[in-house]
């Protein structure tokens, strides 16, 4: 059974740094895309980054690039998320997600919360 188990998140001022982790389990990734996504309160879901296992493809919301870096270690199959500069509106849960395709996930993680305060 496929788990992506999301941790890191929690409550930070502005102008500091987090960085999530995605551990991965129960199968093999190798070719999927790993990818973060967030969803505000009120707000709809809204992509974060992506890259592929295999690869060093990345691909990062243009919005949040150059603030924010998606990862992996592969040894420990997982994916990270190192967030710099937060910003009380970067505040929403965070999920990671994999799929075969950068436009179609097929398994998610539960979420953490991250919380930026001004």
């Amino acid at each position: 059974q496929v788990q992506l188990v999301e941790s890191g998140g929690g409550l930070v001022q502005a102008g500091g740094s987090l960085r999530l982790s995605c551990a991965a389990s129960g199968r093999s990734f190798s070719g999927y895309f790993m990818a973060w996504f967030r969803q505000a309160p009120g707000k709809e879901r809204e992509f974060v980054a992506a890259m592929n296992w295999s690869s060093n493809f990345t691909y990062h919301a243009n919005s949040l690039k150059g603030r924010f870096a998606i990862s992996r270690d592969n040894a420990k199959d997982t994916v990270y998320l190192q967030m710099n500069s937060l910003k009380p509106e970067d505040t929403a849960v965070y999920y990671c997600a994999s799929g075969l395709l950068l436009d179609k996930y097929d398994y998610w993680g539960q979420g953490t919360q991250v919380t930026v305060s001004s």
